[in-house]
């Protein structure tokens, strides 16, 4: 007959055994069972703010519609910016006649080098001055920066903005993102291209998608690390904000 001591070895040895099947079987399961939260969320998404102070003329953007890259979605009233331009402008031709006679005028010599070093400094000043009015009256149109939708208006015509105050939200028109936390002990068999179903409650519909990108941080605290997935095929019915369930079968 063993030992007490080496019977009870033996019972601590296989208990431990099951416990760690136990446990690997559990974390097989509740990764296969377990739904995780899924958020849709653009590609791109944006705040467009008033580059100057001035006053709306016209709203070409409304709450749901697509527009293009480039389209002109808000506009100011820029006469004060556009006489700015045409007075620059004189100024720049006024300074340039006045160093082409300052040219002549050294071939005769009657004008000095410094003279004419003068006149040529106030072209370029002039000529940057052009620029920098014209660059201005670019901020009298908000133009889209990508194609895509308007998530929400946050002015109206004839309405008086300040710098840097926000007009509208934009979300780009093309294939969402899905981000979702995951248990950090995923981590183990997760990798970027594992594939998964998510369930989105909105549609009611179950749609393929795959990781994309992984967070290289677990957070601390929930023990969870983020990552982004992207879905196999288009869906127009989705829209961002929905969100649903996500399930993985892991290996």
């Amino acid at each position: 007959m063993k030992p007490l001591s080496t019977l009870i070895r033996l019972a601590c040895w296989a208990s431990a055994a099951l416990l760690s099947q136990g446990a690997a079987a559990e974390s097989a399961v509740s990764a296969d069972a377990t739904p995780v939260r899924v958020l849709l969320a653009p590609a791109l998404e944006t705040t467009l703010v008033s580059q100057m102070s001035g006053r709306i003329v016209e709203v070409n953007a409304v709450l749901g519609r697509a527009f293009t890259k480039g389209q002109v979605l808000i506009r100011f009233d820029c006469s004060e910016q556009q006489a700015r331009v045409a007075m620059s402008e004189a100024e720049r031709a006024s300074a340039e006649q006045e160093l082409e006679v300052k040219l002549r005028l050294q071939g005769l010599q009657q004008a000095t080098e410094v003279e004419v070093g003068l006149a040529a400094s106030l072209v370029e000043k002039t000529r940057a001055q052009v620029r920098m009015v014209k660059a201005q009256l670019a901020w009298c149109s908000v133009v889209a920066p990508f194609t895509g939708r308007t998530a929400k208006v946050l002015v109206r015509p004839f309405q008086g903005v300040a710098a840097n105050q926000p007009l509208l939200e934009a979300v780009s028109d093309g294939p969402l993102k899905l981000r979702l936390n995951m248990p950090g002990v995923w981590l183990r068999w997760l990798k970027i291209g594992t594939a998964f179903s998510v369930a989105i409650d909105e549609t009611g519909k179950t749609y393929e998608a795959r990781v994309t990108a992984i967070n290289a941080r677990v957070d601390a605290v929930s023990q969870t690390v983020e990552l982004e997935a992207t879905l196999a095929t288009r869906a127009p019915e989705l829209l961002p904000g929905m969100s649903g369930n996500a399930r993985f079968n892991p290996p």
